[in-house]
């Protein structure tokens, strides 16, 4: 299955989002050190401290970058959410060339100003890292919202919520879920 949009991309981009769709996951080799810096991030999120969040953010996704070799970024935790009318904005990646990536996550709601949850932080943070991923380890020359992708960001989550003693054999193909098509602000269907 694919989303409404696909129709309306050029030939090369259907084959971009093609590439994308067909890669289902993302696996750690070592995943304890993504574990800790996840670990780190709840903990700082539960004292609202966000220069510690910032720090255990960056070393999350220093972990996921060096564990499948790939080129780092820089991950700034910035306090409120932008609004606009309609929605908040969760997460952003940007790539300039010659310019390491930056992702930016915001860690407090947008209208009550609340820290917000340790999973949609992180998941907010492993969707940009996925971005990054597309470009770095993929080589993909976009990065589209497929079903893979989500899929590829449910395979990090997914391993960074299993006990780092955990000896319990993964699944080949993540579970399917329910298509969902984000908008820029990451709140509702386009």
């Amino acid at each position: 299955m694919v989303f409404g949009y696909y129709e309306r991309l050029s030939k090369k981009d259907r084959r971009i989002y093609d590439a994308s769709d067909a890669v289902p996951r993302i696996d750690l080799g070592d995943a304890c050190r993504a574990r800790e810096a996840r670990q780190a991030v709840e903990a700082a999120l539960a004292i609202e401290d966000r220069r510690k969040v910032g720090r255990a953010a960056q070393a999350l996704a220093n972990a996921i970058c060096d564990d499948r070799g790939v080129e780092r970024l820089v991950v700034r935790v910035l306090a409120k959410r932008p609004k606009d009318e309609s929605a908040e904005l969760h997460g952003l990646y940007v790539r300039e060339e010659d310019e390491p990536a930056i992702i930016r996550v915001w860690m407090r709601t947008a209208e009550r100003r609340q820290v917000v949850k340790p999973k949609t932080f992180l998941r907010t943070l492993l969707h940009e890292i996925v971005h990054h991923l597309d470009y770095e380890l993929l080589k993909l020359d976009d990065s589209f919202h497929t079903q893979g992708f989500y899929r590829r960001e449910a395979s990090l989550f997914r391993q960074l919520a299993e006990p780092a003693d955990s000896t319990a054999e993964r699944p080949a193909a993540p579970r399917p879920r329910k298509p969902v098509q984000l908008g820029l602000f990451g709140d509702g269907p386009i």
